[in-house]
């Protein structure tokens, strides 16, 4: 077995929707294995992974996979279950994944499968590769060739496998990347209401929402939370005095340095006091019931220990309560019980603690709903209060207390009293939240009987906290959950409210800058900020952020985290959707402009059909009430209708009597269409809509469209028009927008960029396919009558085949009449000259005449030259790689007087230079 190369898919891919890992694997000989033939190998398979009986497969019940394995099947699909099953074992959730060969590639297969995080999905490939690599007859482990050399399963198998010991690394992984309780709580309520949730750092720090709706937390400290709030809860001395200063019940004392300033001030209170760090948290440091001067000295040690400043304070009698107050409301009570265990007769406390750190429901810090009791110090000094030691063996029902303080943090548990809280002592819960300034607040509250009134029984608020954790009320020991998520989540998105700003994605082989410029242009003329990606960078309204090839999905999670961004206009390249998926889970708009030859050959991409599924990921994933606006002169993009989400939208250049029988069925049906139809001007462009007509405005009315002559722009200007009229912009907003609307290097860089300076005419574009290249050839056939000599610069990239590069230079030989190649700086893995060498061929088999071929491979050279060659009326058209770069070169350019003529490398010359 070999692995050919992993993806970690994020957002919607060309296999799911969902979030996966896919390992593309060889199996090789293996391929004549299925698990049938392999002798004992599903029994070892089930020993080891017992839990792989419960998958139901393609069965859809309990025992389906091992029905698949009795009967063979291959071990890539072996080894999706496997990840699967050892993420479960993980303590993840998964269950759904897929395996499927790869066309023309005998015993190779992707490998998909979800994934809880991405971390751990990673790492139970890996090992399952290696589980059911060990688990082969000796005699065929040979034949798998093991090798995991993609660098997300790196690792390699050196020492003999064990199993359980990769099930513990797996959990110690999942551990490292889950988000604690409280956080994983509120990311899971706003994803059950459709609220997009990103993590942005290796801890606990989320977005909710996109771009201008945006929200964050951390834990339960939320953007809405005040900074003075926090400081002010923090500071326990100063939250009794505010407290204290609107008549909320508090215990009386003071702030202290030392030990002895203690001592005095425990005197002076007369009483069982407590002691505490000033601003210390999850009860570090803190004790009760002090009533002698040595335990008020020792309690002091502890405290100091968390913070310089202590808080000795009366103790309040009661029991120990956390109130969850949200945006001014209590949602939640827990009544909380300090650690302890109960004696049973016969057991130490040593022991009985370790039977009460075996719940299942209790982990390690915050990783579960309860925290194992850890003995120290203050165990160790509170069972010496009661004259205990852990050797000591409690009788049958004795309740011993291992803590001071009832925090869960350090081993206590929580009873639900929800339903049971006097009406007095939720106000003054609240009270206290409102005075301090928390919208999400803990409120610790001391009460004999939660049920009855402080101000009747005594008792009160004894801290304020800023962060409370919500593990006691999610999944209290005793007593009813509360779904508490929800309404922090209803806090911060109250009903009605949204948390989505709209997605336009742009894809298709040509016309995605230009296209998401042109929608970019449209929402910035109806007032709105704009965030943009394409292949030049990442622009919010008109201030570039990143230069970049920006198309892919890293831009796109740029743009949505922008706070002051309203709309999201995302070209959207094949690159990215097959790297890691959409960059968002759904869009508004979804655009497939066209489907045609470019980047074939690549990433399993063979055929337009191939190329067509990747691009059609951008409509599927459009949501039930956006729109997908297709290309209806495009059979492929045609058929994409079958499958795309939202209401269908078609654009075409050939409206009114030219209308195809498939877009008048669907304008007859009612449906959505932008169509060109015939008349003065370049043509109308007119919307159909439910019967509706209604006009937008002239082709020659937009610049771009070189007075209705650039087909190609009319055709993007339509798409434009059905992205701004799915979104709501009035008409007169869209037309105006694209009146203004140029084919300049300002407007549009490097998408057909004109430049009038040097007494001919120069248009700088991309085209980098031949379909580009054939359309620009259509206007070069308009605009000869009022030209001179045509010369073109062109290329095409070294990493498309060699059908590609030779078909475009015989476009170019129909087009030119002085025709210079030249070639990427970086080949794209092809040796310097190859690529120049196959458009030479490709141009002369075409019949271009040699004596008007130029080769020079520079970029910087080929344009020079060009330039130097051109005279008054000519037109010069140059397809560069570096856009910025070309422009520039361009508008630097002095014509000099007696220019020599360009000496041509013979074809001989060129042929040796290239060996």
């Amino acid at each position: 077995m070999r692995v050919i190369e992993t993806s970690t898919y994020r957002g919607p891919h060309l296999y799911s929707h969902r979030p996966m890992i896919r390992v593309q694997l060889d199996l090789g000989a293996l391929e004549a294995w299925p698990t049938h033939r392999l002798h004992g190998f599903t029994d070892r398979l089930l020993v080891a992974l017992p839990g792989l009986e419960r998958h139901g497969c393609c069965f859809r019940t309990p025992g389906g996979f091992v029905r698949r394995l009795r009967e063979g099947t291959w071990l890539g699909h072996v080894i999706e279950h496997v990840a699967l099953e050892l993420q479960c074992l993980a303590g993840a959730q998964v269950s759904r994944g897929k395996t499927r060969s790869v066309k023309g590639r005998p015993g190779v297969y992707n490998i998909l499968y979800v994934n809880e995080t991405e971390g751990l999905g990673r790492a139970a490939g890996r090992v399952a590769i290696e589980a059911v690599h060990s688990l082969l007859p000796r005699d065929l482990q040979g034949l798998s060739n093991l090798n995991l050399v993609a660098p997300a399963l790196a690792g390699g198998v050196e020492a003999p496998f064990d199993l359980n010991a990769a099930i513990l690394a797996l959990r110690q992984v999942r551990r490292g990347e889950t988000l604690g309780p409280t956080t994983r709580s509120l990311v899971a309520e706003a994803r059950r209401r459709g609220i997009p949730a990103e993590r942005l750092d290796a801890q606990s720090l989320v977005q909710l929402g996109q771009g201008a709706r945006r929200k964050v937390l951390r834990a339960s400290i939320t953007g809405e939370t005040s900074q003075i709030a926090v400081q002010t809860a923090g500071d326990k001395a100063l939250t009794k005095a505010v407290l204290s200063a609107v008549g909320v019940p508090t215990p009386r004392g003071a702030v202290v340095r030392t030990a002895e300033e203690a001592v005095v001030e425990a005197a002076r209170l007369g009483s069982a006091v407590v002691l505490k760090p000033l601003d210390g948290n999850h009860g570090r440091g803190v004790n009760v019931g002090l009533r002698t001067a040595d335990a008020v000295r020792w309690a002091f040690e502890q405290a100091v220990k968390h913070g310089r400043r202590v808080v000795v304070e009366e103790q309040y009698e009661g029991h120990d309560h956390r109130i969850l107050v949200v945006g001014g409301k209590v949602v939640a009570v827990a009544q909380r019980v300090a650690a302890q265990v109960v004696g049973d007769g016969a057991s130490t406390i040593a022991e009985l603690i370790d039977k009460t750190n075996a719940d299942p429901r209790r982990g390690a810090g915050h990783e579960q709903v309860m925290t194992r009791i850890v003995v120290d110090d203050h165990v160790h000094e509170m069972l010496g209060r009661v004259g205990l030691a852990l050797k000591d063996r409690p009788g049958a029902g004795q309740v011993v207390a291992l803590r001071a303080t009832a925090n869960l943090s350090t081993g206590g548990t929580a009873i639900d009293r929800t339903d049971d809280i006097h009406p007095d002592n939720a106000a003054i819960a609240r009270r206290a939240a409102l005075t301090v300034g928390l919208d999400v607040a803990g409120i610790d509250f001391i009460a004999p009987d939660i049920t009855r009134s402080v101000r009747e029984t005594g008792g009160g608020i004894v801290e304020v906290n800023a962060a409370p954790g919500f593990r006691m009320h999610l999944e209290p020991s005793e007593g009813q959950p509360r779904d508490v998520a929800k309404a922090v989540i209803a806090h911060l998105y109250p009903p009605g409210s949204r948390s989505r700003i709209p997605i336009v994605a742009v894809t298709g082989t040509n016309g995605k800058s230009t296209v998401g410029r042109m929608a970019a242009r449209i929402f910035r003329e109806h007032g709105k900020v704009v965030g943009l990606t394409n292949t030049s960078g990442v622009y919010i309204d008109d201030e570039r952020l990143l230069e970049a090839d920006a198309s892919g999905p890293k831009s796109a999670r740029m743009v949505l985290r922008d706070p002051t961004v309203e709309v999201a206009v995302l070209e959207t390249a094949r690159g990215g959707m097959l790297r890691e998926g959409l960059g968002f889970d759904r869009c508004d708009v979804g655009v497939v402009l066209n489907v045609s030859a470019d980047h074939l050959g690549l990433k399993g991409v063979d055929t337009l059909e191939d190329l067509a599924a990747v691009k059609s990921i951008v409509t599927e994933a459009v949501s039930r009430r956006g729109v997908s606006v297709l290309n209806g002169d495009d059979p492929l993009t045609l058929r994409m209708a079958r499958h795309a989400g939202g209401r269908i939208c078609f654009f075409t250049l050939h409206g009114g009597e030219t209308l195809s029988p498939d877009l008048r069925r669907h304008v007859e049906s009612g449906g959505l269409l932008v169509a060109r139809e015939a008349s003065s001007r370049g043509g109308e462009l007119v919307i159909h809509e439910r019967g509706r007509r209604s006009r937008v405005l002239h082709a020659d009315e937009i610049p771009a469209t070189l007075q209705g002559l650039a087909e190609f722009n009319v055709a993007n200007a339509l798409a434009a028009i059905a992205i701004g009229h799915a979104q709501a912009v009035p008409l007169e907003t869209i037309a105006a927008a694209l009146r203004t609307f140029k084919s300049s290097h300002a407007d549009n860089p490097g998408r057909f960029n004109v430049h009038d300076g040097h007494g001919f005419r120069v248009i700088v574009d991309y085209a980098h396919n031949s379909a580009a290249m054939r359309a620009v050839g259509d206007l070069i056939a308009r605009l000869r009558p009022s030209v001179g000599q045509v010369i073109g610069v062109v290329s095409i990239p070294g990493d498309r085949r060699d059908a590609d590069i030779l078909e475009m230079g015989q476009i170019a030989a129909a087009l030119f009449d002085e025709l210079i190649f030249r070639e990427r700086p970086d080949g794209r893995g092809r040796a310097a000259g190859s690529v120049v060498s196959l458009l030479t061929d490709g141009a002369l088999a075409a019949g271009f005449a040699p004596d008007h071929l130029h080769r020079i491979l520079s970029e910087t050279e080929a344009i020079d030259a060009a330039l130097r060659m051109a005279r008054p009326g000519d037109l010069v058209l140059v397809f560069p790689s570096g856009v910025e770069a070309a422009w520039r070169q361009v508008a630097a350019f002095t014509p000099a007087a007696n220019v020599a003529p360009l000496e041509n490398q013979s074809l001989l010359e060129f042929g040796d230079a290239v060996a």
